[in-house]
């Protein structure tokens, strides 16, 4: 905008040139407008003085513009700073004219219209040019804020030490280079798909942040490539990637009639090699969904062969025994299908051959009679018996009835009474072992005596430095259930309530 648009500005067509800079810039004619106001009421302070409050209006309609100076109405004008009083005016010296005017209000004096010169029109430019990037920025944050997890197209307008900044037409977005592909790179002029992100306002204006290494990225390529995901048919359960190098997907839907792998492979292929072709290459291995862990996580660990799984569902912890010859397909190069698999499926996921399951299988058969012979003062063969019926503690031989102890071959009343008491004995004793220990340890004697808790949740409570009753009543219901993972919420609230029965009480 030259010295003679400005000039021009000041007659006639401001209108026309704010609807002209609107129209080549997509933005409001309004936005442009208010960057004009603000531009000639800068130009104004220029000519009047900064510390004055001038401001610029602009008839939308005629394109005639006003230049005023305002002065708030204030009751006393020396309860101001100084530097305040400037753009003050005391009701009491209000002229004839303005005497209507209340405490809050302004007076408006018109001021005689600018002559622009150099540095007027320089200024003018500037802030016209702040105000419409301003206004580009905010309407490229309402274009894009909603499309936030689809894929755009766009073309790669520079390079910033790796970073992309790419053209999306309406808009710019940044893609970070960790969130590129491995080994991928682009150059200025090259078309590129990715990910939506996160589209963000912070105090560097409007940001769309773009990727291709998103977990969700994969999902939506394959909703494009496949109408079965697009319509909800099948569903995509869970995704697990090592960007640029390999990925695993599953699937799953209620309809039987289709093969949810199959029609995400495509026929010969072709679906899902549309994806790995986005993908530089990527391997992905599509996986079928199941509600039974041990069949998803023998699914998720494919191709390999896998002979048995082993569920510890308080760790949510799966034990993978494979035959010795697929281990190392198992594990997958540098662990990548172990790790994949296990972030796939949610469950820490261990592989063993069968013969290291067999020995970890005798290591403890081996430990646990070791432990009845230490404990209940019986020799090797009654101790080998109680390991191969399935005991594993003592409590539980403590616990088991005499009937079911007889039942044994080779146990006969006499033998399992004895066995029973040796057990309780043993029980009790560790029992309070244990109470000694809480006790030197500075645990309550709410703690210490309550029923809500046996001994070995009292030593949970004591590994997580929960040691009195308020320590306890500070804990939420959530918090409680975090340490005790196998307790429910009713069972938590009762134990929280109870403990927390004195403080009402006070």
């Amino acid at each position: 905008m030259e010295k003679n648009e400005i000039r021009d500005i000041q007659t006639f067509d401001i209108i026309d040139v704010a609807k002209n800079i609107a129209k080549e810039k997509g933005i409001d004619e309004l936005e442009v407008i208010d960057a004009m106001e603000m531009a000639i009421a800068k130009a104004g302070r220029t000519k009047y003085g900064f510390e004055l409050d001038i401001r610029a209006h602009v008839d939308k309609k005629t394109g005639k513009i006003g230049l005023f100076r305002y002065q708030e109405v204030v009751e006393d004008m020396d309860s101001f700073p100084s530097e305040e009083r400037v753009n003050k005016v005391n009701i009491s010296n209000l002229k004839k004219d303005n005497k209507s005017l209340k405490v809050g209000e302004f007076v408006k004096e018109e001021l005689p219209p600018l002559d622009f010169g150099r540095i007027a029109v320089q200024t003018a430019k500037q802030v016209i040019f702040q105000k419409v990037k301003e206004a580009e920025k905010i309407m490229q944050f309402n274009e894009f804020k909603d499309k936030a997890g689809e894929i755009v197209n766009g073309v790669v307008k520079r390079v910033e030490y790796g970073n992309l900044i790419i053209d999306l037409g309406k808009g710019e977005a940044i893609l970070r280079r960790e969130e590129l592909l491995n080994r991928e790179v682009f150059r200025r002029s090259d078309r590129i798909r990715a990910y939506i992100n996160e589209v963000k306002h912070d105090l560097k204006g409007p940001q769309i942040f773009l990727s291709r290494a998103h977990n969700n990225f994969l999902v939506k390529l394959f909703f494009q490539e496949v109408p079965e995901i697009y319509d909800g048919i099948i569903e995509v359960k869970s995704v697990a990637r090592d960007p640029g190098s390999r990925a695993k997907i599953a699937v799953y839907t209620k309809e039987k009639s289709i093969d949810p792998v199959g029609a995400c492979v495509g026929m010969r292929g072709s679906r899902v090699q549309a994806v790995v072709n986005e993908l530089q290459g990527e391997k992905i291995d599509i996986v079928l969904w199941s509600e039974d862990i041990a069949t998803f996580v023998v699914n998720a660990l494919g191709p390999a062969e896998v002979d048995k799984v082993i569920i510890e569902e308080d760790l949510k912890k799966i034990d993978v025994i494979v035959p010795d010859e697929q281990l190392s397909l198992a594990i997958g190069r540098k662990g990548q299908n172990v790790r994949l698999a296990s972030a796939l499926t949610g469950w820490s996921i261990d592989i063993l051959t069968t013969s290291q399951e067999s020995d970890r299988r005798n290591e403890e058969f081996k430990n646990l009679s070791q432990k009845f012979i230490e404990f209940l003062d019986v020799d090797e063969v009654i101790a080998h018996l109680l390991v191969t019926e399935g005991f594993t503690t003592i409590d539980e031989v403590a616990m088991v009835s005499l009937e079911e102890l007889t039942s044994i071959e080779g146990f006969d009343e006499n033998l399992s009474k004895e066995l029973i008491q040796r057990a309780k004995t043993c029980v009790e004793k560790i029992r309070e072992e244990n109470l000694q220990k809480l006790r030197e340890s500075g645990f309550d004697d709410y703690l210490l005596n309550t029923k809500l808790f046996n001994t070995e949740q009292l030593l949970k409570l004591n590994e997580n430095n929960i040691k009195t009753r308020d320590q306890l009543a500070d804990l939420s219901n959530v918090e409680l259930i975090e340490i005790f993972r196998e307790m429910d919420k009713d069972k938590a609230d009762e134990i929280i309530m109870d403990s927390r029965q004195h403080w009402y009480k006070n």
